[in-house]
């Protein structure tokens, strides 16, 4: 999804991606405030943060390559 998609998304839906995106990086190894932070940058790809770190890249380090 690009970042003018989600703009045209309604608050509903947009509340449920961003919590869906937080879960998903929590359980990927994200502290709470890390997640919070890559969830809200929509145009950060989910899979490739969750990839970095699955693959053994500390999750602080991943979140700078993300950003």
């Amino acid at each position: 999804m690009t970042a003018a998609q989600f703009e045209e998304l309604e608050i509903p839906v947009v509340e449920a991606v961003l919590r869906w995106r937080f879960e998903a990086l929590v359980e990927a190894g994200y502290d709470a405030g890390s997640a919070l932070i890559l969830a809200s940058h929509i145009e950060v790809d989910l899979h490739q943060a969750a990839d970095l770190v699955a693959r053994g890249c500390p999750p602080e380090t991943a979140m700078r390559i993300c950003l």
